[in-house]
């Protein structure tokens, strides 16, 4: 999207933040506003996952800052580069750049360790020996404090202990690294959390290198600290973790004090959003794969036909809030007929055809007419669309005993146009063996080209979309439907794949599409006219075998 277009980020609690911070005297008086974007390569990004890269984005771009892209691959049981390049892809695509400013969470594992072994001379942590279910037997909870035998152990044995899990000595499990603050904090992430872990697998980075991890809550402060990131904007689950985020840069002799601000997450009905549910469709052949244009993935999306434009608008118009909401699936789709009905080009697709013959129209003979691409943009252009004798039009723009009010084809029916050609009138039909209308006969009238009859008379049928039998390409098209029936898939109590839409997905053969869609390019939209709005998959489809998906139909329900 060209700079001069992008919408600028509206004012939001979280730049009411930032505006008191950079104002005079304020804690970052006179600095560059820097923010991050730090997902886990665990898996693809999701619509979700925009939200935030909106707002960590879009906010650096308001402020005239910068912002970080970072890996934070600090769990290597899932990451893989395969996520790395893809997450990458899927951020440009949406529009955005992090220039030079590229980071691993694993580039800091050393720096990590080193103030790890800080605190422990500090005495503010220590290897502990408590096993996972032992670590909740003495949890405590709410008036009860939490304890631990091993709080006490002396610095010098749990130095020795922490360099001997670092150099592999001890099998995951046997011991962790605790943070010490307070065992009767009412807030249970301060109750000596675990900083450190032992886990012995190969990292995608790192290779064999480490095989202690740094949990998420240590390491993060610490990365947006090294990287002095002076606003980090993340999800409202993280609001209960910002005293062990504060906890952790005060006890670290860190070069920066970055300050954590928390949203709502974005929530979205017939849907779910869990990168471990998500991989779970994928793994068990729910879907093609993450990319399935079912799926809430930005590659998935993508490739059923959304742009950067509709997912941009649909971020800033839900707005940035601390209040949790859902929102209706409907008003992404809304978000994305506004944009598509200004940009994408009309072309005419027949989906379930039936042969039309106009016995009137002389054989052999063909023309061509020009039809515009976008109704009220005349710089989008024509098309030339060729027409001839035989034609294909819809199956269900005919039917031979005509239902009240139904102002399409039928045997002595009304006129109906023909887009951009002739009126024509229904004289007939012809049927096979077992009484299926294979082809329907209709008259023309010479005298009104471009569809406007000569003498101005009014027309009482429908206009129609049809395609030349001549030059007509086969296709291949795929009408999508929400991947999940229930509106709530993750409530409750609820196995969210008994909540699959067993309907979330139409293949019809045998489509009839103009001439000029044989090359589509993967980029293109367009408005199958009456139908929806469509682009060619980006991995199925070929010259030889055309295939499109339908990225919403032209129906609006949602309502503001």
């Amino acid at each position: 999207m060209p700079e001069e277009t992008k919408p600028v980020m509206s004012q939001n609690f979280i730049h009411d933040f930032i505006d008191e911070d950079i104002a005079k005297g304020g804690q970052y008086e006179g600095m560059t506003v820097h923010t991050r974007f730090p997902p886990e390569p665990n898996g693809y990004l999701h619509i979700g996952h925009a939200k935030a890269i909106f707002i960590d984005f879009g906010t650096a771009e308001k402020y005239g800052g910068m912002c970080n892209l970072r890996m934070d691959d600090t769990n290597p049981t899932k990451e893989d580069e395969e996520y790395v390049d893809a997450i990458q892809e899927d951020i440009h695509w949406l529009g955005y750049d992090w220039g030079d400013r590229f980071y691993f969470a694993s580039d800091y594992f050393d720096k990590m360790y080193e103030y790890a072994v800080e605190l422990i001379k500090k005495g503010l942590a220590y290897v502990c020996e408590l096993t996972p279910e032992e670590f909740k037997a003495h949890r405590g909870d709410v008036g009860t404090p939490a304890t631990s035998p091993w709080r006490d152990r002396p610095v010098e044995e749990s130095l020795d202990l922490f360099q001997r899990m670092k150099d592999g000595e001890f099998p995951n499990g046997k011991y962790t690294l605790r943070a010490k603050i307070d065992l009767a904090s009412g807030n249970f992430n301060m109750r000596d959390p675990v900083i450190y872990r032992i886990n012995h697998m190969r990292h995608h980075r790192q290779g064999d290198k480490w095989c202690i991890y740094p949990m998420y809550d240590f390491a993060h402060p610490l990365e947006d600290a090294l990287e002095g990131i002076t606003h980090s904007l993340c999800s409202l689950e993280f609001e209960d973790h910002r005293p062990l985020y504060d906890w952790v840069i005060q006890n670290c002799p860190v070069p920066s004090k970055p300050r954590q601000i928390e949203f709502a997450r974005l929530g979205i009905n017939y849907t779910v959003m869990s990168k471990r549910k998500l991989r779970q469709l994928v793994e068990e052949g729910k879907v093609s794969g993450w990319d399935d244009p079912r799926m809430p993935t930005l590659c998935g999306l993508r490739r059923r036909g959304y742009t950067p434009a509709a997912i941009r608008d649909f971020s800033e118009r839900n707005g940035v809030t601390k209040a949790a909401s859902v929102v209706e699936f409907g008003f992404l789709e809304h978000c994305l007929r506004e944009d598509l009905n200004r940009t994408a080009r009309r072309v005419m697709a027949v989906l379930r055809p039936v042969k039309l013959t106009i016995t009137n129209y002389p054989e052999g003979r063909s023309e061509t007419f020009e039809v515009e691409n976008i109704p009220g943009d005349p710089g989008a252009g024509t098309r030339p669309v060729t027409f001839s004798r035989n034609l294909w039009v819809e199956a269900e723009d005919f039917l031979e005993e005509p239902v009240p009010k139904y102002k399409r084809l039928y045997p002595g029916g009304p006129e109906c146009r023909l887009k951009g050609a002739y009126l024509v009138t229904c004289t007939g039909c012809v049927k096979d063996d077992e009484g299926n209308v294979t082809e329907i006969l209709a008259t023309y009238d010479p005298d009104s080209k471009g569809g406007d009859p000569a003498d101005g008379r009014k027309v009482k049928g429908a206009t129609l979309h049809w395609v030349d039998a001549a030059t007509a390409l086969d296709a291949e098209v795929r009408l999508y439907d929400n991947l999940f029936a229930d509106e709530a898939p993750d409530a409750g109590d609820k196995n969210f794949l008994d909540c699959l839409n067993p309907n979330s997905l139409e293949i019809l053969t045998g489509c009839k599409v103009e001439a000029g869609l044989g090359e589509p390019k993967p980029e293109d939209r367009f408005q199958f006219m009456r139908q929806g709005y469509f682009c060619a998959d980006s991995k199925d489809s070929s010259p030889a075998h055309l295939v499109f998906n339908r990225a919403v139909s032209l129906k609006d329900s949602f309502k503001f």
